[in-house]
């Protein structure tokens, strides 16, 4: 089982950055996660990427915008989030699991969570 803490969520206004990060120990997986859930509405896949680094997926309303990558050294992973809008105002969540490739995007193939961090977009 990873364990796994996210940190450096706030709140910002639109066209400002934040990055995310997630702390991880006790294990490995095959896929590191970030997702983000707004009140309301269902989990949503912001981004994947392969526990070696090189395979990277971001979902199409992030693309260009937000960036997943990982410090071995630091034992983290990190979402780079730049251009932020109100519309990506959630609690995010990082995760851990074995999906096969073409089920990255679906929250229900990942076992270890992280307890969430706030972010909030203002207008």
């Amino acid at each position: 089982q990873v364990q796994l803490v996210e940190s450096g969520g706030g709140l910002v206004q639109a066209g400002d950055s934040l990055r995310l990060s997630c702390a991880t120990s006790g294990g490995t997986m095959r896929w590191l996660a970030w997702f983000r859930q707004a009140p309301g509405k269902e989990r949503q896949f912001v981004a994947a990427m392969g526990w070696t680094g090189t395979t990277r997926y971001h979902a199409d309303d992030v693309k260009g915008r937000f960036s997943i990558s990982r410090d071995n050294a630091k034992k983290q992973f990190s979402l780079e989030m730049n251009n932020l809008k109100p519309e990506d105002t959630a609690t995010y969540f990082c995760a851990a699991g074995n999906p096969i490739t073409s089920a990255v995007r679906d929250p229900a193939n990942y076992r270890d969570w992280g307890q969430g961090t706030q972010v909030t977009v203002s207008s």
